[in-house]
């Protein structure tokens, strides 16, 4: 079918069958293709999209605090004032070509200390759902930024030895993206 923008050029059949699939105009003779085309934004996506967005925070938060005991031994976390936000909405630009979304992603969460990368946790969005891409997200420490809040609170380098360890965040990280079921072998993308 092709979209036209006069009436005259539109065959009735074409007419027709928009009428017959549920395209009801109170006027045929004003009707206009493109009214029907493009349609009015979902404010149901809007908020689903929202809520996705910060329930992927929400986790990405979670992640960093229940390492802080377990896997890194320190007290404290510094992060970057929306360095969770900006990796979420990477997450979710990474995800949007994907067959499931987010749903169909597995996040492997690593640390880079020096030149090691250390793994501190794996996030799953939806455990039910079979992974169809991986995406390797790499925090960095920080221990050349913030010297002002370093010096006050600390004596020492930001992550120190002892029981009240702090360790600081870069605001750089880096996504690394992997697709599992490709037909033209594994496909990484870097962001």
């Amino acid at each position: 079918m092709v979209a036209t923008s006069n009436l005259s050029n539109k065959s009735t059949a074409c007419i027709s069958e928009l009428l017959h699939q549920g395209f009801h105009h109170a006027n045929i003779s004003d009707f206009d293709y493109w009214d029907y085309v493009v349609p009015e934004p979902n404010l149901n996506e809007v908020v689903f999209e929202e809520r996705t967005y910060q329930s992927l925070v929400k986790m990405l938060e979670n992640c960093l605090s229940k390492s802080k005991q377990t896997k890194l031994r320190c007290s404290k976390v510094l992060i970057p004032e929306k360095l969770t936000k900006r990796i979420a909405q990477d997450v979710l630009r990474l995800s949007s070509t994907e067959p499931c979304g987010l749903r169909g992603c597995i996040i492997h969460v690593n640390l880079e200390i020096g030149n090691v990368c250390k793994k501190l946790d794996k996030i799953i969005y939806d455990p039910g759902v079979v992974p169809t891409f991986e995406l390797t997200l790499v925090f960095k420490q920080d221990c050349c930024s913030w010297p002002s809040f370093r010096d006050f609170f600390f004596t020492r380098a930001c992550f120190t030895s002892g029981s009240k360890r702090t360790l600081i965040l870069s605001p750089g990280f880096r996504l690394i993206k992997k697709k599992l079921y490709s037909l033209i072998g594994t496909v990484i993308e870097e962001c």
